[in-house]
């Protein structure tokens, strides 16, 4: 064990950019399996869903892993597995993107089917808030390069579903940028932002720094990835003094090729330049790291001392949607954390 790792336990986290359906283990996937294959898939069969080297393989292998989620105690189950592993690691908050536009598309399901999923989701969430003292807030998450209907649909469920329950938080556009920008979904965004929501967006993870603009110019508040602003000196001002959170997760760019190694990823030129970062793990099953881990390297990898390390734990209370008393609340602890 490293000597920082029980501070670093310790401290006070928010996890921002995770996606329920990554969190999914393989053993976990072999008990899915068990419950809704005719041949259910053997450990080593599951484990080879999170073999891959590019960003294509790992959109395969999120595939094959969802498709088993059918039921909504499927749900409840991999929510439920998920908050415990994020208290073990002294997460306090997290903001956990649910792949609706999946749901939807791959899963066939008809409409009016996402509420008893999201109903197990919920019970779920709340029993392990109670138990583990931590809380969550639900971001409903659209499939850019799935039609943009499905787009809609997502968003619009977003909304009316919020009215019964106050823990979806936000909308956020997932998926292969390659294939589709953020421009489509101006009028989409507009619209969930009138009706209370909060907008996130993966941007710059596999395309080059004009689609983090773009992202900016349709109202994101917040932008995931974002590996390409640092390829953009004006765009890094820009960020900078727009205060705009970024959600950084090193080990999923080296997973998916983007990155040569966590040493090489601009996490440290973008702390050095003041920027709103925040470290998180995205699918920690599918890259083996979780975000106890990506902190740990950022002080292996990249130097990060233990009162920087304390202020990216600070980042992401101040960049999540906790309300203003909370976020000073949990600040107050991570300073008087030892």
């Amino acid at each position: 064990m490293s000597a920082i790792e029980p501070f670093l336990r310790r401290l006070p986290k928010a996890e921002l950019h995770l996606h329920l359906e990554g969190t999914i283990r393989p053993e976990t996937v072999v008990e899915l399996s068990r419950r809704h294959d005719k041949i259910p898939l053997t450990i080593e069969q599951a484990r080879a869903f999170y073999n891959f080297t590019d960003f294509t393989g790992f959109i395969m292998g999120f595939r094959s892993v969802t498709e088993r989620l059918v039921t909504p105690e499927d749900y409840a189950l991999v929510a439920t597995r998920m908050m415990e592993d994020l208290a073990a690691q002294g997460v306090v908050h997290a903001e956990v993107y649910i792949s609706i536009g999946v749901i939807y598309l791959w899963r066939n399901h008809a409409e009016g089917a996402v509420e008893p999923i999201f109903a197990a989701l919920e019970a779920a969430r709340e029993e392990a808030t109670k138990r583990l003292g931590l809380s969550l807030y639900w971001i409903f998450d659209a499939v850019r390069h799935f039609p943009p209907g499905q787009a809609e649909r997502v968003f619009r469920d977003a909304a009316r579903l919020r009215r019964q329950y106050p823990s979806i938080i936000g909308i956020g556009l997932g998926g292969d940028e390659r294939q589709c920008g953020s421009e489509p979904f101006r009028a989409m965004y507009a619209e969930a932002a009138e009706q209370g929501l909060r907008l996130t967006n993966h941007a710059g993870e596999t395309t080059g720094p004009e689609a983090i603009r773009e992202a900016l110019s349709i109202g994101s508040e917040r932008i995931g990835h974002a590996l390409s602003a640092s390829r953009d000196f004006h765009l890094m001002e820009e960020l900078r003094e727009r205060r705009v959170p970024l959600e950084l997760n090193p080990t999923s760019n080296v997973r998916t090729g983007l990155c040569a190694n966590f040493a090489a990823h601009p996490l440290r030129q973008y702390f050095d330049k003041d920027l709103l970062i925040t470290l998180n793990s995205d699918d920690p099953a599918f890259f083996g790291s979780g975000i106890l881990n990506e902190y740990l390297l950022a002080h292996a990898e990249q130097g990060f001392t233990e009162d920087e390390l304390r202020t990216l734990a600070s980042n992401s209370i101040r960049a999540s949607f906790l309300p203003e008393s909370e976020k000073a609340h949990w600040i107050a602890r991570i300073h008087s954390t030892l």
